[in-house]
């Protein structure tokens, strides 16, 4: 009994609060601003391959890599010698990492690896030390390490077997951080919450939950992107404390009136604003059917003449019968009665596509059409 208690009790508050079920946290729509990760870059080159390397008679930035990485370690290669280079397992390739913030010296991040010569396959490969570079040039890390490929290809002069891309490959933890990312939050007492959506009342729900939870006005709208908040004396030396209440606080995002739809694929898909006024919709298809018949005519067996061929054409049009429907939507109905509605009338998605442009040329539908 009890139990039935809490569970009626439960849907009542649920039935009550459509609004509180619906909210979402702040972090989750919202990042601090300047608190971002950063994109490094490196180019190095991957030894160990099966014979699958880059072709250095076709790709000369791989042979003056090799004599580069060479040169480094202390053999000293001639001109002749270097002509005569002739391996199939080396490949260059291009190290992409990120940066995540706060990212302390001796840290680790993954790395990925792409080939760009022509190796087959880097599978199997080692990759020497590299180091990445951020776009100001500084190097922020070092990679190095065997590779990790979801992939294979195998064949011959004839026939090839491949699945997925072998000239793309992973390295878990595969750089090193030397070099953190300057980064602070709070400096002068203020910082600022971006929105992921920028929107104006968004925007006013935050402030207006901060002031709430912290009982100040320590919040306040910029612009339909931006949120400054500032720090209340007492936990300024409390920075994260207080950011971490902030990001868990219950916000109702905002969001405009929308239809997307996807002409290629036919996907079709409403926000929960969408209205549309009263419309009638009349929908109907007309196929048109053209085919074609040969009929041969030739004469009997020893007889005199030629043979005929004579070509048929049967064309056929056919139109399904088309049903005016009215939408009454001055209710202001949901999303599954405006697809009932349609679907009444035997729409597709590709039908909706067409139907929701006719009704907003018309003027009858409340919100954006937004077609990829």
């Amino acid at each position: 009994m009890k139990i039935l208690l809490h569970t009626l009790l439960l849907l009542l508050l649920t039935t009550a609060l459509p609004g509180l079920a619906a909210a979402t946290r702040i972090k989750d729509i919202a990042t601090i601003h300047g608190i971002r990760d950063n994109q490094l870059i490196g180019y190095g080159l991957v030894t160990g391959l099966s014979g699958t390397g880059d072709d250095l008679d076709d790709v000369g930035f791989t042979r003056q890599s090799l004599v580069n990485m060479l040169s480094r370690q202390g053999v000293n290669l001639n001109s002749t010698t270097v002509e005569d280079l002739d391996t199939d397992n080396i490949a260059a390739v291009t190290i992409t990492a990120t940066l995540p913030p706060f990212s302390k010296t001796g840290s680790r991040v993954d790395v990925e690896v792409s080939s760009m010569g022509t190796a087959t396959s880097l599978a199997g490969g080692t990759l020497l030390m590299t180091p990445l570079r951020a776009p100001d040039g500084k190097v922020y890390a070092v990679a190095q390490g065997p590779l990790s490929l979801g992939a294979f290809a195998f064949g011959g002069k004839t026939a090839l077997v491949q699945q997925n891309h072998p000239t793309v490959a992973r390295i878990a933890n595969g750089a090193l951080v030397e070099k953190a990312v300057p980064m602070s939050v709070g400096k002068n007492g203020i910082f600022k919450y971006q929105l992921n959506t920028p929107d104006f009342t968004t925007a006013s729900h935050i402030a207006k939950a901060i002031n709430t939870r912290f009982h100040d006005n320590v919040a306040w709208p910029n612009n339909e992107g931006m949120v400054e908040v500032a720090i209340p004396k007492e936990l300024r030396n409390n920075v994260v404390n207080f950011i971490s209440a902030i990001e868990s606080l219950p916000v109702q995002p905002d969001t405009p009136a929308k239809i997307v739809v996807n002409e290629r694929t036919g996907t079709v898909v409403m926000g929960k604003d969408v209205r549309i006024d009263t419309v009638a919709v009349s929908h109907g298809n007309l196929s048109l059917i053209i085919g074609s018949t040969t009929t041969v005519s030739q004469p009997n067996p020893l007889a005199p003449g030629q043979t005929v061929v004579t070509q048929n054409q049967n064309i056929a049009v056919q139109e399904d019968e088309g049903e005016l429907v009215v939408l009454d939507m001055q209710r202001g109905v949901s999303i599954g009665e405006i697809a009932n509605a349609l679907n009444a009338i035997g729409a597709t998605p590709r039908d909706l596509i067409a139907i929701f442009q006719a009704i907003k040329a018309s003027g009858s539908l409340y919100g954006e059409l937004v077609i990829l």
